[in-house]
């Protein structure tokens, strides 16, 4: 038996990583730590409420005492840290809270696993710590080994992060790892980022705005395929080492909200046009051809099929929707 601490578990990526774990691995015990901030709810891990292999901790990765309180009460034998500030518009109008839970929360789980000698920390981290790359040619991608230029507060906090996590491994010899992925869709993503609000605003018959031309680039991976490349990490991937987990769908912003207008039979005449974002990155595309030859990780979920589950799911699930953003 093994014993999870999952941090972030309430989020989006976290809470699809347990129910998948907890029902794959009964044998395993996992615990799931999490502040529930606005993107954190405890209706995204309802149904593992009763399971024996799982217990719920709220607590916030910045509190020492909290993070030193549930390292005493578990022989905790791996760390998967979910949780972040992950939003790039909110890290433009309020950095600091992705300044101090990205960097310093990251620093207070390392200092906790290096007291208590974990078998493992993996961190969860993204494309845009590379910066962006042009539009064309296609065939550009980054791989592990490329130059980190990041370019919000939210991509530096991330990749501060990610330096962070390998100063722990190379200084004090912490096993780790780092997983570096694409844009997640999916079910219960909180309804901020682009395909959950194009699917609320064309349920409320408002207008769809778009930064700048929409041609901005990014790959798309389905949080089920997200999470099964991080479960091929920590069974198969090496110490120190940095995966990148492409979903081999790159597609502009503006094509991505066409598809969507095209599958729930509505015009163009719903998109609007609006100024562009600060230091909007152009384009994310990642090799993951290191984590296909070392791990065998292919995502499996093809962006017409996922697209389609996820519109699907947001409609009949208006419910958790007015759940999740009752106070907002």
């Amino acid at each position: 038996m093994a014993i999870f601490l999952v941090t972030g578990g309430c989020g989006f990526i976290g809470s699809e990583f347990l129910r998948r774990r907890t029902e794959k691995y009964p044998e395993d015990f996992f615990i799931c730590f999490d502040a529930l901030t606005y993107a954190g709810h405890r209706i995204n891990i309802r149904s593992l409420l009763l399971k024996k292999n799982f217990t719920f901790r709220k607590g916030d990765i910045r509190d020492k005492e909290a993070v030193e309180k549930v390292f005493q009460d578990y022989p905790i034998d791996y760390v998967v840290n979910f949780a972040a500030e992950s939003h790039v518009d909110r890290s433009l109008i309020k950095p600091d809270d992705f300044l101090t839970t990205n960097i310093f929360g990251t620093h207070v789980l390392l200092e906790a696993c290096r007291k208590h000698s974990i078998q493992r920390f993996h961190q969860v981290s993204t494309d845009e710590v590379y910066g962006d790359l042009p539009l064309k040619p296609k065939e550009l991608r980054f791989r592990e080994d490329s130059p980190r230029n990041p370019s919000s507060p939210y991509s530096v906090s991330k990749a501060s992060a990610d330096r962070l996590v390998l100063a722990y491994h190379h200084s004090f010899h912490l096993p780790i790892t780092i997983s570096r992925c694409s844009n997640n869709y999916g079910p219960y993503q909180y309804p901020e980022k682009l395909i959950p609000v194009v699917i609320e605003k064309l349920i409320h018959k408002e207008k769809i705005p778009v930064y700048g031309t929409g041609e901005n680039v990014r790959d798309w991976i389905y949080v089920s395929d997200h999470c099964r490349g991080i479960e091929l990490i920590l069974k198969h991937g090496k110490d120190g080492e940095i995966y990148n987990l492409a979903g081999r769908n790159e597609k502009s912003n503006l094509e991505v909200i066409k598809r969507i207008l095209s599958y729930l039979g509505k015009d163009e005449s719903t998109i609007q046009f609006v100024k562009d974002r600060p230091g909007h990155d152009r384009r994310y595309a990642l090799d993951s051809e290191k984590a296909e030859k070392e791990l065998g990780f292919v995502p499996r979920m093809d962006f017409k099929t996922g697209r389609a589950k996820t519109i699907e799911w947001y409609l009949a699930s208006q419910p958790w929707v007015r759940e999740v953003t009752m106070d907002r």
